[in-house]
């Protein structure tokens, strides 16, 4: 990826790719709530501010957008470790339509807890829009919405990051592995 990202191993989804999906995910979700005067988006920080920015200003359906932010720990970040809320939202989704803005499954550990909490809060449906999901075992979490299946690699661009570094890219790019090899 030459001189200016010398971190990068190669670009796995180009930007133009990047809006087109956005646009078929937005026409989609569209068609989907056109008789919903209540659909409230959740997208999960950081990763998906780009993705859920993009999307939303894409939909012609009323909607509201909110964020939530969340933290896995363990010992790293590939652990079953526990999930916990840094913020909530900022009000009731009981009865509502809510889309579930995710960046990336990976494990699919961190969307497995918020579904559950969230279904726990009885709102009226509950869907999941994901940008990117590795190619990985089943879930045990639907995905609605899906942009794109990408191999089992660490990716960074479109609001993902590596060490707070990479995430405004406007595609999605393999990190080479000793960019975070030992971290």
């Amino acid at each position: 990826m030459g001189d200016i990202y010398p971190d990068l191993a190669r670009v796995l989804i180009s930007e133009e790719k990047l809006q087109e999906r956005v646009v078929e995910l937005a026409d989609q979700i569209t068609r989907d709530y056109s008789d919903s005067d209540d659909l409230y988006m959740i997208g999960i920080l950081k990763g998906a501010f780009i993705f859920l920015a993009d999307l939303a200003r894409k939909l012609e359906v009323p909607h509201i957008v909110d964020f939530m932010a969340l933290s896995s720990y363990g010992q790293t970040t590939t652990t079953t470790g526990a999930v916990r809320i840094l913020m909530d939202l900022r009000e009731p989704i009981e009865d509502r339509n809510i889309l579930l803005i995710e960046d990336i499954v990976d494990s699919g550990h961190t969307l497995s807890y918020l579904y559950k909490t969230l279904l726990g809060r009885r709102p009226a449906t509950l869907r999941t829009c994901v940008l990117l999901q590795k190619e990985r075992d089943a879930l045990d979490v639907p995905i609605d919405y899906l942009g794109f299946s990408i191999p089992d690699v660490w990716v960074v661009g479109y609001g993902l990051d590596f060490a707070d570094k990479h995430r405004t890219l406007p595609f999605i790019a393999e990190l080479k592995p000793e960019a975070y090899e030992g971290t």
